[in-house]
């Protein structure tokens, strides 16, 4: 679970969702949301605090910092794997296989490159 909350931060900062200066919840508010055991909040922030991405000011909060994450090439590896896996579940409880998911994968590539 904690791996999931540390790739949602990094999603967000990806996506533009999540910017320099942005509170998160606190450990306590995350972890009432997420219904899920404080310490793996904290697992989670202090692995992003490592990584220079959240600072933690006593009595203040926790905020994004402005440092870009490193992109670890066994990090990047490790979800796109997750992603094609969850993609691949989706698919096949639709009853969509990988030779339909792949010619819609190679339609939009082509199309992409059409309008560059």
């Amino acid at each position: 679970m904690y791996r999931q909350i540390i790739d949602q931060v990094l999603g967000g900062i990806a996506a533009g969702k999540l910017c320099p200066g942005d509170q998160l919840p606190t450990v306590r508010q995350l972890a009432v949301d997420l219904a899920i055991n404080p310490n793996t909040v904290v697992r989670a922030y202090r692995e992003l605090e490592f990584r220079e991405v959240l600072a933690t000011q006593q009595g203040t909060g926790t905020f994004l910092t402005d440092k870009k994450p490193p992109v670890d090439e066994l990090e990047r590896r490790r979800r796109i794997g997750q992603l094609c896996g969850e993609l691949l579940s989706r698919a096949g409880a639709e009853g969509i296989t990988l030779p339909e998911i792949i010619e819609q994968l190679t339609e939009l590539q082509s199309e992409s490159e059409r309008r560059t």
